[in-house]
């Protein structure tokens, strides 16, 4: 009934299994993929023919992880799977960003890749094993796809480069990278590191590239086997069109792409596709082409003119040379009640920062197949339309915005304090308020900022710069800063982010067949160049973290009580915890091993907390002295409330120095009092003896007696 075909593999020390044939048959390409005990299902389904009027290639990639995997059930209302999660969405892109630039030009028929996570044994990690899947089962599809493609991850462990290390082992890693490509060339590379050089970054590159290749292997021997007959393929012959076109419009794109404002480039760039379309697609006249073929190959002359300029000249769109950053204006504490803000520019790309510091309240848990875990540090990325100067729809984050706001997330995450240093929930708002290029590196920059305005002590600031790359044959050019148009026309988006020491974060694309080592290096180099650069303009503003947090941002102080305590503090049902919340007007957070967060913007307020829940928790000590209130008068003596519920007796022979006939002659119910621990009776009851203090300064008034007799004997 089946007819299966497996491909088998150590890497990395696991096994690494192939299989088609069995699973998901009606798919165009199906391959079970198992490493280790973690399987994923990749399939892939292309139409067999192309939407009409389709003027470009609609690729879709969905990852998704099912709870059943790791032997979990959802979290949530439905108690199933919804809409995908952040991670799912991000690894989604880690596979779209590899494939996509394999598919033939004039390729458009709907694609779409789902991989599915089927068993994860909590050692391996899905996601490698669902790119390698994806590659596998587009290759053996039949549809038109120049691949394998192969991935890895590599860590750095001990001052080691390690292939592949397991989920635990990534845990000792400086390092977190993965890096996809061809058996040539690398084409994708997404990483975490904690300031890195340049050299170790492309090592680690390289080493991936290298580890991946028995991948490729493997994958061609099995499409040898089971791959599909390729399908035909029937690119149109747009020679004329092209010629057309550029007979057209050429001269006029060179003049307007050599207007350096955006606005005005534009305009004059839509004002030469207007006259081409018109001419070549006259109104109520027979046209020659079709309006997707003329908008192709007007776009391929933009391209042209662009990259030639470049390439001949040196010069670009707005009049840079290769290596210069556009002009930068960084400003901070721009939002007066904010905890922290910052203003980054740079050109004509613009983004508001905001930073808000909270408690463990605050904080986001994140259900995953390893489980459930809570995150301290949220980076959330916003890109509005107006940013670009268009109308669009607005509504929840897309694919780019979380993508974006993780690769920034990624920058600053190894330059924050340590949880115990500073036990602050960290949430930072990018609003792009304009945009011409990175506005993701103006993120992080603006959210560097934004965290040392508002105090929270980074270890050193951070910057990142988008480079590009121009590659014609052997000639190239690495574009420092790019703008939006040469993103959109050139051959490679290049972001690194880091400090001055080292780099955080890289992340590349690459929409040709990939990249060679000596173009990474030149490009890691450059990128140096530019990040200190603009380090250097972000001191101009800020140089470190503020010594004082925001006027407005809550103060936290953690103290430590015993286990065995926590349920005393909570009391029944939360009673006596939200109790300390509502009458003290500070938050409360008590972490299982006894750490307790107290956060209020008003000083009393937390010593007021902390003061009832020492009560609760521990025990006075003998010979203190400790401040109360009278709650009660006898004859005998009175009682206080020393020690937040906990109440002692103060016998009438303690009241004072002096015989005293009636409680009453020192103190009343209510009065402010300070009382010495003196220990307890035989009954366990506790023995205070009291000082009497000033109700209105709360001056002790038995020490200020003895002071005044003491000046007046001198």
């Amino acid at each position: 009934m089946f007819q299966i075909h497996r491909e088998e593999l150590d890497w990395a020390g696991r096994k690494l299994v192939l299989e088609t044939g069995k699973i998901a048959r009606q798919a165009d390409g199906a391959v079970f993929a198992s490493w280790g005990e973690t399987t994923v299902l990749a399939t892939v389904v292309s139409a067999k023919a192309p939407k009409p009027g389709q003027d470009f290639f609609p690729l879709t990639v969905n990852y998704q992880e099912k709870a059943f995997a790791a032997g979990r059930i959802p979290g949530g209302y439905f108690k199933r799977e919804g809409r995908p999660s952040e991670r799912e969405t991000l690894v989604s892109r880690l596979i779209d960003r590899p494939i996509r630039p394999l598919f033939p030009d004039g390729y458009r028929n709907d694609t779409q890749v789902i991989l599915t996570v089927l068993s994860h044994d909590l050692e391996n990690d899905p996601d490698i094993l669902a790119m390698v899947a994806a590659s596998a089962a587009l290759t053996l599809s039949g549809i038109p796809f120049m691949g394998p493609v192969g991935a890895a991850r590599v860590g750095y462990i001990n001052g080691q480069l390690k292939l592949n290390p397991t989920i635990e082992e990534m845990k000792l890693s400086v390092l977190d990278l993965v890096v996809a490509g061809t058996s040539d060339a690398v084409l994708m590379v997404e990483s975490e590191a904690q300031e890195l050089s340049e050299d170790v970054m492309l090592g680690a590159v390289m080493t991936g590239h290298r580890g991946f290749q028995p991948v490729i292997d493997a994958i061609i021997r099995l499409a040898e086997r089971a791959a599909k007959d390729p399908r035909d393929l029937n690119v149109a012959d747009k020679s004329e069109v092209t010629a057309a076109v550029a007979a057209i419009a050429e001269a006029e794109l060179r003049t307007a792409y050599k207007l350096t404002v955006k606005q005005e480039r534009y305009a004059a760039v839509d004002a030469v596709k207007a006259k081409v379309f018109a001419a070549l697609l006259p109104e109520g006249g027979e046209a020659k082409f079709s309006k997707e073929h003329v908008a192709e190959a007007f776009h391929d002359l933009q391209a042209k003119v662009v990259r030639w300029n470049i390439l001949d000249d040196g010069v670009r769109i707005d009049g840079r040379d290769v290596k210069t950053v556009r002009p930068i204006v960084a400003e901070v504490g721009v939002l007066p009640r904010a905890h922290g803000s910052a203003l980054f520019t740079r050109g004509e790309t613009q983004a508001l920062v905001v930073a808000t510091l909270g408690t463990g309240e605050d904080e986001q848990f994140v259900d995953s197949l390893e489980g459930t875990y809570k995150e301290r540090f949220l980076l959330h990325y916003n890109f509005p339309p107006y940013s670009v100067g268009e109308t669009g729809r607005m509504g929840s984050p897309g694919r780019r915005e979380i993508g974006h706001g993780k690769l920034a997330w990624r920058a600053i995450r190894p330059m924050l304090p340590a949880a115990a240093e500073f036990p602050y929930t960290i949430r930072v708002v990018s609003e792009i308020t304009e945009s011409n290029g990175s506005s993701s590196m103006a993120t992080v920059c603006g959210s560097s900022l934004a965290l040392m305005d508002a105090g929270v002590p980074l270890k050193k600031p951070t910057a990142g710069i988008a480079m590009g790359l121009i590659l014609e044959g052997e000639r190239f050019a690495v574009l420092s800063d790019i703008l939006g148009d040469e993103d959109h026309l050139g051959d490679m988006d290049f972001k690194v982010a880091g400090t001055s020491e080292g780099v955080t974060s890289l992340q590349m694309d690459i929409k040709i067949a990939g990249i060679t080592e000596e173009i990474m290096r030149v490009a890691l180099a450059q990128a140096r160049d530019g990040r200190l650069h603009i380090l250097g303009e972000m001191a101009k503003a800020l140089t470190t973290s503020r010594a004082e947090l925001g006027e407005f941002a809550p103060r936290i102080e953690t103290l430590k009580i015993a286990t065995d305590k926590i349920r005393e503090v909570i009391g029944t049902g939360g009673k006596v915890i939200r109790e300390i919340v509502e009458k003290t007007g500070a938050k409360v957070n008590i972490e299982d091993d006894g750490t307790v967060k107290v956060a209020s913007s008003d000083a009393n307020s937390i010593k007021a907390a902390i003061n009832w829940i020492k009560s609760i928790a521990s025990d006075p000590e003998v010979g203190q002295i400790y401040e109360g209130t009278v709650v009660k008068t006898a004859d005998f003596g009175a009682f206080v409330n020393f020690f937040g519920a906990k109440d002692g007796l103060v016998h009438i022979s303690q009241l004072a120095k002096q015989r005293v006939n009636k409680t009453t002659d020192v103190v009343k119910e209510g009065d402010k009092v300070k009382v010495k621990l003196l220990g307890f009776d035989d009954r366990g009851k506790v023995r205070l003896s009291m000082r009497v203090v000033d109700q209105q300064t709360g001056e002790d008034l038995e020490a200020k007696e003895k002071a005044e007799a003491a000046a007046a004997n001198e």
